[in-house]
């Protein structure tokens, strides 16, 4: 995934600080090594959109068989009973989940903050785990009684949004090419949020030099309100909020109108493609090969786990290229394509050019494929690995350091954040 996509065989990587140093044939020169023959090397995979929040969630009756607003419905009175502890602890299932499925850097959406809970419950739980964070502090300002989807005790005030939302940016935003933690502003969407917080969160974002993210054009019945309740489509609303531009990406636009593709191409506006979730919530398969031969930057996400119900990022890569075929043809996307998608694809529309790619000067962020077991018996093509390959890493690194050896998570125990995860789980069932 450098600039000219190479593939390369019987090759060392160097890695030094945090970056990668050289790469090329049998130059390791002394250096203490990784044995990687036999596997596949990439770049890390990038989660472009996530709500790392509902992992514990995952297969809820009531929201099982519902299209978005039904599901939204079902789920948000279990979400109300959410603390700090949970976010937290919800927010580490995730990201395990992400690096054991080869992903060094994820962003994440929390758009609801009941209980005392804040966004630096994820920081926090996010570096422990050593994968590199995108959290977005996202909201809901308009409550049912208000004509919006969300329940009134979920809903914040804008003026309190608008000032929270300045103090985890100058908390924890690192703009630093090395970043480990930058922080985005994020209305939820435009059924949940005013005109008004739309547009001022933008010039907050902008004035404080920050990427901005909310979901758009996800189904049909997205399209319906937004012609109901602003007498426009979702991208021309968007545009005239100032949610255009190469520092805004948007989750899902399955719903994007030849129009839409092309001001978002024009304007580099970026889409997180997130086809797992598009399918469970039956919102339809996103136009993404449209948006790639238009020139719209494009990236990956695995979405919420109350709505995919998981955050296995190389199977989400695997999901994209086989819907795009489905839809337009066994030659709609190659398998290098849908990787590329997945790594540099994310890594641009997040902002980080460093990041997505193995060249020299990029981070070190690394993800270790083993071809040699069952999944990739008698394969042709090991570099093929969203048609026949492994679907958790072998090892992983995050700017160097080791996050997974040997299949195994080094940052964190997973068998104790399971059970913990799991008895939170059974506790907000009975409270219900």
């Amino acid at each position: 995934m450098d600039a000219t996509r190479r593939v390369l065989q019987n090759a060392d990587l160097v890695i030094r600080d945090g970056v990668v140093a050289d790469i090329g044939p049998e130059n390791a020169g002394g250096l203490p090594v990784v044995d990687v023959s036999g596997c596949v090397v990439t770049p890390g995979l990038v989660n472009t959109h996530h709500h790392l929040y509902q992992t514990l969630t995952r297969a809820v009756p009531a929201g099982q068989n519902a299209l978005l607003f039904g599901w939204l419905q079902a789920l948000y009175p279990i979400w109300a009973k959410f603390t700090p502890e949970h976010f937290f602890t919800s927010a580490q299932v995730g990201m395990a989940e992400l690096a054991l499925s080869g992903c060094t850097l994820t962003s994440d959406h929390l758009y609801l903050y009941p209980n005392g809970a804040r966004l630096d419950d994820t920081i926090h739980a996010a570096a422990e785990t050593g994968l590199r964070f995108q959290p977005t502090r996202g909201a809901m300002s308009i409550g049912v009684s208000a004509g919006g989807l969300p329940p009134d005790d979920l809903v914040e005030t804008e003026a309190a949004v608008l000032d929270d939302c300045v103090r985890v940016i100058d908390a924890f935003h690192d703009p630093s090419p090395g970043s480990m933690c930058r922080v985005g502003v994020a209305p939820c969407s435009p059924f949940s949020v005013s005109r008004e917080l739309m547009r001022d969160a933008a010039l907050l974002a902008r004035d404080k030099g920050v990427m901005m993210h909310t979901h758009l054009a996800e189904n049909e019945e997205d399209i319906a309100y937004s012609l109901a309740q602003f007498g426009c489509r979702p991208g021309q609303y968007a545009e005239e909020l100032g949610w255009v531009g190469p520092d805004v990406w948007h989750a899902h636009c399955v719903r994007l109108d030849p129009e839409e593709i092309a001001l978002f191409a024009r304007t580099g506006t970026g889409v997180a493609h997130c086809p797992c979730s598009n399918c469970r919530l039956g919102s339809g398969i996103a136009p993404v090969r449209a948006m790639r031969d238009a020139g719209v930057p494009v990236g990956l996400g695995v979405d919420g786990s109350a709505s995919n119900d998981a955050g296995n990022l190389v199977a989400e890569a695997r999901q994209a290229m086989l819907l795009q075929r489905v839809a337009r043809g066994a030659d709609a996307m190659s398998p290098g394509e849908a990787l590329e998608i997945a790594t540099r694809g994310g890594a641009d529309i997040l902002g980080r050019p460093e990041c997505g790619r193995l060249e020299v000067g990029s981070r070190a962020d690394i993800a270790v494929w083993d071809v040699s077991g069952i999944e990739s018996a008698g394969s042709w093509d090991p570099a093929a690995l969203l048609l026949a390959g492994p679907v958790t890493v072998r090892d992983l690194f995050v700017e160097g350091r080791e996050v997974v050896r040997d299949g195994q998570l080094k940052t964190l125990d997973l068998g104790a954040l399971v059970r913990r995860q799991n008895s939170m789980a059974r506790n907000l069932q009975e409270a219900l």
